[in-house]
């Protein structure tokens, strides 16, 4: 096949990562697809950048939950005179890679930001605003853990 391309992510763990906090706020995706690291990218740096500025790096932890794994590949086409005697049609089609996806099932995490309570609404509104880069219906449950 070539190489796997690099995957656009920079980093998974964002934030405070010393610090536990007792809320955990998530994107679910509501539908199977495959979200492409370009587009868990662009999520992650909307999210982040609103995080940073609503609540501040030490009150929350961002997490990308997903991993593009699966190697997206193209057939290309050539296009132009002369591309019939040059192209291969469906012949060897194989494909050249040219990104990684991350495949998706229902009610998956994608994105949980881990905050405090007063933060709630700013948290929620960041992941909104990071869900329309996604490209599957999507929606936000909080969960709270028990404090011992």
């Amino acid at each position: 096949m070539g190489g796997v391309p690099g995957s656009k992510i920079v980093t998974f763990d964002m934030g405070n990562l010393q610090q536990e906090f007792p809320q955990e706020i998530s994107l679910e995706a509501l539908e199977s697809c495959q979200i492409r690291h370009s587009a868990l990218e662009a999520a992650r740096i909307s999210i982040n950048r609103r995080l940073m500025a609503n609540v501040g790096r030490s009150n929350f932890r961002l997490k990308i939950r997903t991993y593009p794994h699966h190697v997206l590949r193209e057939n290309k086409q050539a296009t132009g005179a002369g591309a019939d005697r040059v192209s291969e049609g469906m012949r060897l089609a194989f494909g050249k890679a040219v990104g990684t996806a991350a495949r998706v099932e229902p009610k998956q995490k994608v994105i949980s930001v881990f905050s405090t309570p007063q933060y709630l609404e700013k948290v929620k509104d960041a992941l909104k605003h990071g869900s329309y880069k996604l490209p599957t219906p999507s929606r936000i449950i909080v969960e709270n853990f028990e404090s011992s």
